[in-house]
């Protein structure tokens, strides 16, 4: 009997197996094809959601560029709805521009981010225009964080929904199918839009946007063995006479050409087409999300019929089994994996990051540790990916690091004020000059004050690092001449108020500098000026044309302790600020006869803190004042005007025009809100008080109301030449109004 039932069973398994055939040949294999489009593709993520409320069971999903980046976080398990939440938090104008925190730069690194308009490759005297406006490196950062719980999948056909996108290689034009590899990497390479995202390189071969040669990979789709196919198309029609008005119109009707045609075919071979209305958004619509979605999902509503007939899941979950993983917001690293560098050793690379083996790292230090080494500009790219260990909970993060070759850069900027008038900046900066981590750096400024500013610096980050500057500065002003000497009047026998002069001072300094972090520094150093203040309103004699006030060359050691964790040197949000400097003046040449040994001592501090999105408040206080003989009174403190980088110790003070107020020690206020009307747009009411005189520390009037005051109304617009600024100020003692205006960046 039991030999009878064996053998009816080894006959029937055929046709068991022809009948489980039949069944799953009879269920329909679904693919969802997302084509690119910038911001329209957000109208693919409202297709999602309904996608998911009817439970259809996707089986496979192809995309390119935007159509990439929404396809594989579908793929990697994320809901329609989730996705919906992720890209409303996001702040695009950091994830696509390469704009890095402040915090991550050191000081050195913050002034070249803070003082050119223009920052041009140079190589073999011939300037070498970058590949793209950005890296890429947020967006890949980005995509790494939110597919990091697939990161061990290699082969995109082993996501939780099959997967692949399309790339263009630029070497030859042809399209390249990524299913394979870093999803990350994949699909950054998929939506890197020629000029906007540099090129990725990914196995020896140099990719850009898969748009370039197909935005809608259908046929590649259907290779996969998919029987039915819903199609989610957010390109652009081509334009009418009457909307082809400007030039970028022109050259995007001639893009849009192939596409277009393409989609003509493409269009009916797809079985459900979907096709939101995106004609009033651009590819850089981001802003305008909420919308985009919803057109997304009228569009996907005029096909529901046809969607509800298609195979649905058995459960509602079946394909979230992962979660949101937005919520986790720390990695476990157990070991570092680097490649690719060659100048520069682990390290180096090591102490820029911040973290090392074995190490719990939120992701906000992690791109932190990130941004902190692609600020050096020592590299191109910087990739990774996360591998689960096999011994032990956590991950093994495996990067590789292009380095630049370019080390010669040409910098410009432009700038106006009302000290040193209208400048404009040509800078050299070579990298590398002596020592793989030294960078030296030329100013050249012309206009109505030629002035220089030479740097060399070796960074040893943490460790004490190594600095040289010159610089030459000049300009004329009408200023109070007992800035210069104390009894002046009682010299030339009649009563100035005012004289105009010729400043010019040149400093040279070498420096040791330490960071205990990014933003804190202590530097100590020697320093060589030479002042020159001469005038040629008066005479004391027949036998001059000018009367020269200063001409002396002065030695000194200082000191110098530096807190900034301001998130905007000129419209600070939140942070604090503190800069404290002493210097010991030694010598002085033979000019100054009555020279005694005299120290200046200063700080300044504030505080930066917002209540809103768009009303922020900025409280600083500072002082200083002189110990030893006052015999020297050129290098006093000097209150009004306003601006930022001003020499010696010349201090802004609203209300007065520069160099107004004058003695050897000081005490100022300031409370400034800033309420920026609409994006990059700043609305400004600031006062400042103020007590300046001889040894008021020692007289108690540091600690009394205030003599000076000043009040200010300003409106700032945040350019690539740096601030552009309109300031109205008011004095109460001097009964009378200043306008103060600022074009650029300070240098």
């Amino acid at each position: 009997m039991k030999k009878l039932l064996v053998a009816i069973l080894i006959i029937c398994l055929p046709f068991s197996s022809k009948a489980q055939d039949s069944i799953n040949t009879d269920t329909p294999k679904v693919g969802l094809v997302l084509s690119g489009g910038g911001a329209k593709g957000f109208a693919h993520i409202g297709t999602l959601k309904i996608i998911d409320s009817l439970g259809i069971k996707i089986d496979y999903i192809a995309g390119t560029s935007m159509g990439a980046i929404v396809g594989s976080l579908y793929a990697s398990g994320y809901s329609g709805k989730q996705l919906d939440s992720i890209f409303k938090s996001l702040d695009y104008d950091k994830v696509i521009s390469d704009e890095l925190p402040r915090s991550v730069k050191t000081f050195h690194e913050r002034d070249n981010s803070e003082k050119y308009a223009v920052n041009l490759p140079f190589d073999k005297f011939k300037i070498k225009l970058p590949s793209a406006l950005s890296r890429g490196q947020n967006v890949f950062n980005l995509l790494s964080k939110l597919t990091l719980h697939v990161s061990e999948i290699r082969q995109f056909d082993q996501l939780p929904i099959p997967f692949f996108c399309l790339a263009t290689n630029i070497e030859n034009g042809e399209a390249v199918i990524l299913e394979s590899g870093n999803l990350a990497e994949a699909v950054t390479a998929s939506g890197a839009f020629p000029t906007l995202f540099q090129p990725v390189l990914i196995d020896d071969q140099l990719l850009v946007d898969g748009g370039v040669v197909n935005n809608y990979p259908i046929e590649e789709l259907k290779a996969k063995g998919m029987d039915i196919i819903i199609g989610v198309d957010v390109q652009d029609d081509l334009s009418d006479r009457s909307e082809l008005k400007s030039a970028p119109d022109v050259l995007l009707q001639i893009n849009n050409f192939r596409t277009v045609n393409d989609m003509k075919r493409k269009s009916k071979i797809t079985d459900i087409y979907i096709h939101p209305d995106i004609k009033d958004f651009s590819v850089v619509s981001f802003s305008e999300s909420q919308k985009i979605i919803e057109n997304g999902k009228q569009a996907t509503l005029k096909q529901i019929e046809k969607l509800k007939a298609l195979p649905k899941y058995e459960t509602t979950n079946a394909i979230r089994p992962i979660g949101n993983m937005v919520s986790m917001d720390s990695i476990k690293i157990n070991w570092i994996s680097i490649k690719g560098n060659k100048r520069y050793t682990r390290s180096y690379v090591i102490g820029k990051l911040k973290f090392k083996d074995d190490s719990k790292v939120s992701y906000e230090d992690f791109d932190r540790g990130v941004n902190n080494l692609i600020a050096t500009n020592n590299f191109d790219t910087f990739k990774y990916q996360f591998k689960k260990s096999k011994d032990k909970e956590g991950y093994d993060l495996y990067a590789t690091l292009i380095e630049n070759e370019i080390t010669t850069f040409l910098k410009l900027g432009l700038h106006y004020d009302d000290l040193y008038k209208s400048a404009a900046l040509v800078n050299f900066t070579k990298k590398r000059l002596l020592f793989d981590n030294d960078v030296a750096s030329l100013d050249i400024i012309l206009g109505d004050n030629v002035r220089y500013n030479f740097e060399y610096f070796i960074d040893k980050g943490f460790y004490w690092s190594i600095g040289i500057t010159s610089r030459y500065n000049q300009f004329h002003k009408s200023i109070n001449p007992e800035l210069l000497i104390v009894d002046f009047n009682d010299i030339v026998g009649s009563a100035l108020n005012k004289i105009d002069v010729e400043i010019k001072d040149q400093t040279n300094q070498f420096y040791l500098q330490t960071l205990f972090r990014k933003d804190f520094a202590l530097s100590v150093g020697a320093e060589h000026k030479r002042l020159k203040i001469k005038s040629e309103t008066i005479t004391l004699n027949s036998q001059t044309d000018e009367f020269l006030f200063e001409n002396t060359d002065y030695g000194s050691v200082f000191g110098n302790i530096k807190l900034d964790t301001y998130d905007n040197k000129y419209f600070p949000n939140r942070g604090v600020f503190f800069n404290g400097d002493v210097h010991w003046y030694l010598v002085s040449s033979k000019f100054n006869t009555g020279f005694e040994p005299f120290a200046i001592v200063k700080a300044d501090m504030g505080y930066a803190f917002s209540v809103s999105d768009k009303l922020a408040f900025n409280i600083k206080t500072e002082g200083g004042f002189k110990i030893g003989e006052n015999t020297t009174n050129t290098l006093d403190f000097a209150l009004g005007g306003y601006g930022n980088n001003l020499i010696n110790n010349f201090i802004p003070f609203y209300g007065y025009d520069f160099i107004s107020l004058t003695g050897n020690s000081y005490v100022k206020a300031l409370f400034s809100a800033d309420y920026e009307i609409f994006k990059k747009h700043h609305l400004t009411f600031e006062g400042n008080w103020a007590n300046v005189d001889t040894a008021i520390f020692e007289s108690g009037e540091w600690f009394s109301l205030p003599d000076y005051r000043g009040y200010a109304v300003g409106y700032g617009v945040e350019t690539f030449l740096g601030p552009i600024q309109a300031k109205f100020s008011y004095s109460p003692e001097q009964r009378q109004s200043i306008w103060f205006f600022n074009i650029g960046f300070w240098f």
